[in-house]
């Protein structure tokens, strides 16, 4: 056997030979273009993670892959949504291929979790801001003790390694599932078809112009991006609102401290983690007279009266017959904040090295983040989900808009908008799992009737 005869064999078990007429239609190849799609994502992935964050971000080959890998993202999401609604208007659910539906609907929640990560890994203000939203909506769920979007490393494997494999997993098992059971066919009696030889030619000449596409798509309109906000950046054009932002982490009144959710991740002291731990790096280097030595030996009563005093100088700059300890030491650490250092010092007060979580919950304190988002135009309230802080750049995580009407109507009024939000959304989810089992709500498809425009033969087929 020679080596074109081998690679035909090989071909023809990995692909579907005979099929439906209606199956050459485009409605058929949504499934392997969203293979394309996802084959572009682990390519242009493999060879950012390769050169690393600095390449794509500030690099000109690197920001063009980092486009790629976002456009072919808006793709991926967009044919594995179409490919799922065809399925669910020719009621492809049926039996024997519920099992089918299940796993493929399984993969389209890992495929939109893949890409809130991913863009919480971009490397901008909107990956910092959409990081501090997402796990809002996990600690609402319940799953933020474990699951922490504000933990860049812990985001960065997920993202990188565990979610790609559970895809490609379910994906392996949904196509074994399709190349068992063959292309649906209709299940109603009084609809004629042929069985056709597919014509592969035309699915790869699809695949193609997809390909050139996205490429396309990231030459024109190029991933936006806007430096991300630093606390160096914060302490040098307002070392007033960092240094106010201290006082409240030292008095354990900052919204950090006081965070309320259904679930509450945030259980570290940040006095120990903004305040002692920074002061203390602080005092390594530079020798003078250690202000929190003088300030834990007072009384608590002459403690909380001298943070009540420092709350009032920084808040008002009003002036003191002498400075105590406490305001000592938050002037050190604003200097410190603005040389760089403090931010730096914050990677090892965890074990783990997650600085990520602990300066984001910081620049969180200052309210900068809400702030500049809502001068962006990317707040939730503003259906921020829907665009980019770029306004060249023309769509953003379109997908994620039923969150941001929830949030505009039932969830509106609501004070556990979080914990509610995440409880509708999972329900969702399993209704959409679970639909070919749910009796009379699964036969919506047939009321609808929309199958005949899917189905419907040309002649040239025949």
């Amino acid at each position: 056997m020679d080596e074109n005869a081998s690679v035909k064999k090989i071909f023809s078990k990995l692909m579907i030979e005979r099929v439906p007429s209606y199956a050459n239609k485009i409605f058929y190849s949504l499934g392997f273009l969203s293979m394309i799609c996802f084959t572009i994502l682990i390519v242009t992935g493999v060879i950012m993670v390769s050169f690393g964050p600095n390449w794509w971000l500030v690099n000109a080959t690197g920001q063009f892959f980092r486009s790629i890998h976002l456009w072919a993202t808006q793709a991926f999401v967009l044919f594995t949504i179409l490919h799922l609604l065809i399925v669910f208007l020719t009621s492809g659910y049926k039996k024997p291929r519920r099992l089918t539906w299940v796993i493929g609907a399984i993969m389209f929640f890992f495929v939109l979790i893949e890409a809130e990560f991913g863009y919480v890994l971009r490397g901008d203000f909107s990956s910092q801001y959409r990081s501090l939203q997402g796990a809002d909506l996990f600690n609402g769920s319940g799953i933020g003790g474990f699951l922490n979007e504000l933990n860049y490393r812990q985001i960065f494997g997920l993202h990188i390694v565990v979610v790609p494999l559970l895809v490609l997993g379910l994906l392996f098992i949904h196509y074994v599932l399709i190349k068992a059971r063959g292309i649906a066919k209709p299940y109603r009696q009084d609809v004629n078809y042929t069985v056709v030889r597919a014509n592969h030619k035309i699915l790869f000449l699809r695949g193609f112009i997809l390909i050139l596409a996205i490429v396309g798509l990231a030459a024109i309109f190029p991933s936006p991006f806007i430096i991300p906000t630093s606390i160096q950046g914060v302490a040098q054009q307002d070392p007033q609102l960092i240094s106010q932002t201290l006082v409240k982490e030292f008095t354990r009144t900052s919204d950090t401290a006081a965070y309320l959710d259904n679930i509450d991740p945030y259980k570290f002291d940040v006095r120990q983690v903004y305040i002692v731990q920074p002061y203390q790096k602080l005092m390594i280097v530079q020798h003078s007279a250690n202000q929190l030595n003088i300030f834990d030996a007072e009384s608590i009563t002459a403690q909380n009266t001298q943070l009540a005093q420092a709350t009032s100088y920084f808040n008002n700059k009003i002036k003191l017959p002498k400075l105590n300890p406490a305001i000592n030491i938050i002037n050190s650490l604003t200097t410190m904040a603005q040389s760089g250092l403090y931010e730096a010092s914050l990677t090892n007060a965890n074990p783990s090295g997650d600085q990520t979580t602990y300066a984001l919950r910081f620049l969180s304190d200052t309210g900068i983040m809400d702030a500049k988002a809502q001068a962006l135009g990317i707040t939730t309230q503003q259906y921020g989900m829907l665009h980019e802080e770029s306004s060249k750049f023309p769509v953003g995580a379109w997908w994620l808009a039923p969150i941001g009407l929830l949030d505009h109507t039932l969830l509106a009024h609501d004070s556990n908008a979080d914990r509610d939000g995440a409880v509708i959304v999972g329900l969702s989810i399993f209704v959409l799992i679970a639909f070919p089992y749910i009796p009379y709500f699964n036969t919506i498809p047939d009321k609808l009737k929309v199958y005949k425009l899917v189905w419907r033969e040309r002649k040239s087929n025949r």
